[in-house]
């Protein structure tokens, strides 16, 4: 039954339908990358800018060499310590990557997911799949079957229901800067900063993550824009010594608290 819907999800990526698929991370609405008009329906169904990137999905390394026009040796160090799992790799692209999935940047974001229904989807359908959260653009990623349909409905082909993710949070991309050779950290997630730079040292940020950059900065990877990772829901940031001033303000309301100690 299982590999049956997996077909089925499998034959609409190709042919150029739109599918919501489980990863570890978080569900994806994935789209043939190769087929333009396949990724366009992805970034309408969202409602996201085209300005903003899209994470192509592989299920081997092999396959990533196939979109991707050099492999720096630092590269693959991290793909043969990390991959199949939650980091993506920003790198320079083949020209038949379309320049949809990559924003008309030079170069594309790819991982191998480890999920082992997303890897099987992927080994079936034969074809490299563009694929950002599945949820409306700006919204907080879906990590069940039941929040794409409450959120996505009937706008997608098919929703594969893998169950819970295991991360549930997006995942970690790194880049190399314009020399193609320094390690930088485009997008916190999944995977900790300290592995990361157990292998590559330490990361730096880009222009576009620093404090002073400008709001109108372009992203050079998915999940840079100023709004991801932003809840709906008001957050403040306090010291100990003002909780009880703002427990007063907010009393009578529903509250979370998460405390951090100095160690």
């Amino acid at each position: 039954m299982v590999n049956q819907m997996l077909q089925q999800a499998a034959d609409l990526l190709r042919t150029g339908g739109v599918v919501a698929f489980p990863t570890e991370t978080v569900y994806g609405l994935g789209a043939n990358a190769l087929l333009p008009q396949a990724v366009a329906r992805v970034f309408e169904i969202k409602n996201r800018p085209r300005f903003d990137p899209l994470i192509v999905h592989v299920p081997c390394v092999e396959d990533a060499d196939r979109l991707v026009r050099e492999f720096p040796p630092l590269a693959q160090q991290l793909a043969e310590r990390f991959w199949p799992g939650p980091m993506t790799l920003v790198l320079p692209k083949r020209d038949n990557v379309p320049d949809l999935v990559t924003a008309d940047l030079p170069t594309v974001a790819v991982r191998v997911p480890a999920h082992p229904m997303a890897r099987k989807l992927l080994e079936l359908a034969a074809v490299p799949v563009a694929a950002p959260s599945a949820n409306p653009f700006g919204g907080i990623s879906p990590t069940t079957a039941e929040h794409v349909r409450q959120s996505l409905g009937n706008l997608v082909d098919c929703i594969v229901d893998g169950g819970p993710c295991d991360t549930g949070l997006e995942s970690t991309v790194i880049g190399f800067g314009d020399d193609g050779r320094t390690p930088m950290l485009l997008r916190p997630g999944g995977l900790s900063v300290e592995e990361v730079e157990a292998i590559t040292g330490p990361l730096k940020l880009p222009t576009a993550l620093a404090d002073d950059a400008p709001s109108s900065t372009l992203p050079l990877a998915p999940g840079m824009l100023a709004r991801h990772y932003a809840p709906e829901t008001k957050l403040f940031s306090i010291e100990m010594g003002q909780l009880d001033q703002f427990w007063n303000e907010w009393s009578g309301r529903r509250i979370g608290l998460l405390l951090f100690e100095k160690r």
